[in-house]
């Protein structure tokens, strides 16, 4: 249970690598309390990564970690590919390479052949071979539009080597169905969005694996918090503020709007993104009213 990040990777100009600012990023999130970090998730440009990149991302996190005293907090892998047997071997990777849980997106090239049947045969066979736990992803807009419904995810989490979902649908009833079914010590259910993490949690949810972490961990931290302790108004008045920034970001332009928002406020990185993705000026936020929504969530994060 907690509140995990899938993290923005950075490029230098070459469209390499920038390591020390991808180091930069894991730092602050690490010490914004984030429970563990996803690379290669949705917002890791997983897509765009060769075979040998996806290994050095997820090698650098975990040693970026270690190194740094964090060895508690988790790094899972997106794993997802187009075949049954790539998905299989970058899991294997992800294990070799540091992660101790793999993330699966449904296969999607052909999605009128993914029938609810073929979609519980491709997850229980990469479920079988994986050398680590999975967790099913659920994000329609980067899966043809195929939305995983709690039968499906429900029959899937019988299997004893898949332990959890990310629901970035953003459907609460699917969350509060499937959290009220499979207990979280053996089926982790997580909002996808951060603009349902306090329901996500009253509903029985284990926590929340979203972008805007990525600009506000210690935020999540305090909205966390706020649940635990049973103080339920409070935690859904920063909920509130959380999910109108959950928007903002999405309005600032993708990937490329985080990065830009992380370089313009915390100072690391330029927001290069993988073409074709389009890239986002930091100078271009200063007059745009989404930007100004975020502003004041910013400043508390660095209150925190």
């Amino acid at each position: 249970m907690g509140y995990y990040v899938p993290a923005v990777l950075f490029y230098d100009d070459k469209d390499e690598f920038d390591v020390p600012a991808i180091q930069a990023h894991v730092l602050r999130l690490a010490k914004g309390g984030v429970t563990g970090i996803l690379v290669q998730g949705s917002n890791g440009e997983a897509q765009y990564l060769s075979r040998e990149e996806r290994k050095t991302a997820i090698a650098l996190t975990r040693k970026t970690l270690d190194d740094n005293g964090f060895q508690n907090t988790l790094v899972i892998a997106g794993t997802g590919a187009q075949s049954t047997r790539e998905t299989i071997q970058f899991c294997i990777d992800a294990k070799e390479s540091g992660a101790s849980h793999a993330l699966v997106l449904t296969s999607s090239t052909w999605p009128a052949q993914m029938t609810p049947d073929n979609i519980i045969r491709f997850h229980t066979a990469v479920a079988d071979a994986s050398p680590i736990p999975v967790m099913i992803y659920n994000f329609p807009t980067v899966t043809s539009g195929l939305d995983l419904d709690s039968d499906v995810i429900g029959a899937l989490a019988k299997h004893p080597n898949i332990v959890g979902t990310k629901l970035s649908c953003g459907s609460i009833g699917k969350l509060h169905r499937l959290a009220s079914s499979y207990p979280a010590a053996s089926f982790a259910t997580f909002a996808g969005k951060s603009e349902f993490f306090v329901q996500g949690l009253v509903s029985g949810g284990a926590g929340g694996i979203t972008a805007l972490v990525n600009v506000l961990p210690k935020v999540h931290g305090r909205a966390f918090a706020l649940w635990k302790e049973g103080k339920l108004a409070e935690a859904m008045e920063l909920q509130a503020k959380m999910g109108h920034a959950d928007w903002a970001v999405q309005k600032l332009g993708g990937i490329g709007g985080v990065k830009a928002v992380i370089t313009q406020a915390f100072g690391y990185g330029v927001p290069n993104v993988r073409s074709p993705l389009k890239s986002v000026s930091p100078a271009s936020l200063q007059e745009n009213k989404y930007f100004k929504t975020l502003e004041e969530m910013i400043e508390l994060e660095k209150s925190l």
